[in-house]
């Protein structure tokens, strides 16, 4: 403390200075119109670029909370569109709407483990597919059998079997859950064998990868009579109850005739960029376990989706 004192006193006439020329420019600017006014103006934008950087790194640090929040909206949006998807097809099939959808009781639209929004039954009917909104947490595409983690478990009511997919396309199959975690079995794995057709034609065949390409897989079972044109879209076809039928799976690159086979070859281009995926949706087919125990009652056992 004495050291500190000693300063002081040396540096006593630079402080008397630093004093009696911050009051002369109290007073230059408080009696000065001009001086005053351009004071103001100079320290306005100075506060407000201050306050604008602020802002910049609240909403930096805000980002993850910003993408769960949208994650969630856009599952609740996509259950809507795939219950509006599912009416039209009902509609063009002729199929009465009140017999299909009278006394069924309100559908949870879940979008994380805490949500408790439930969507009503009205004129569109009950929702069949919802969306549970999930992050990345780790993902390979690069291996013969390629696999994805999600912060996602069964407290969020994922279970094994459920699909997952991005607003661009699938992605793969829920294999194992945890409480707070899942596994997926991507779309990049040598087993998954997913049931598809051509938007164009409604053509019926399977999507495999075994290109070892993370942009395009093949497209088999497609007959020759069929025409196949390239940039033609690949959807799911719905079998299973897995995915929701329509959902973009690619579009058709290449066509090849071979002389010893009785389907073309074909190679598609996936809508789904493997190596950037961050957000995903998991799927829930509310009525998947009824068409499970029917399947098993008829002793149909159930293929890849």
């Amino acid at each position: 403390m004495r050291k500190l004192f000693i300063f002081i006193f040396r540096i006593r006439a630079f402080l008397v200075f630093l004093l009696l020329e911050g009051v002369s420019i109290y007073l230059l600017y408080r009696s000065n119109t001009y001086h005053s006014a351009a004071f103001y103006q100079s320290s306005n934008y100075y506060v407000g670029r201050i306050l604008e950087l602020q802002s910049q790194v609240s909403d930096y640090f805000r980002l993850t909370e910003v993408n769960q929040s949208l994650a969630l909206e856009n599952a609740r949006l996509r259950a809507q569109i795939t219950q509006i998807q599912e009416q039209q097809l009902n509609d063009s099939l002729g199929t009465p709407r009140d017999s299909l959808f009278a006394s069924l009781p309100p559908t949870p639209v879940p979008g994380g483990a805490n949500d408790s929004l439930t969507a009503p039954v009205d004129s569109l009917g009950p929702v069949v597919f919802t969306y549970h909104p999930a992050r990345v947490t780790s993902n390979s595409v690069r291996g013969l059998n390629n696999h994805l983690a999600l912060n996602v478990g069964s407290d969020a009511g994922i279970k094994p079997g459920m699909g997952v997919l991005t607003a661009n396309g699938i992605v793969g199959r829920v294999k194992a859950v945890s409480k707070h975690y899942a596994t997926v079995t991507s779309l990049l794995h040598s087993q998954t064998l997913i049931s598809v057709k051509l938007k164009r034609n409604k053509s019926l065949g399977s999507i495999r990868w075994d290109t070892e390409d993370p942009k395009t897989a093949s497209l088999h079972y497609i007959p020759l009579s069929e025409k196949i044109f390239k940039g033609d879209s690949v959807v799911t076809s719905g079998a299973g109850g897995i995915y929701p039928p329509g959902i973009l799976v690619g579009r058709v690159i290449s066509v090849k005739k071979e002389l010893d086979k009785s389907f073309y070859t074909i190679v598609v281009g996936l809508s789904v960029d493997f190596e950037k995926l961050s957000y995903v949706y998991v799927v829930e087919n509310k009525r998947k376990p009824e068409l499970d125990s029917l399947l098993v009652k008829s002793g149909i056992t159930e293929g890849n989706e």
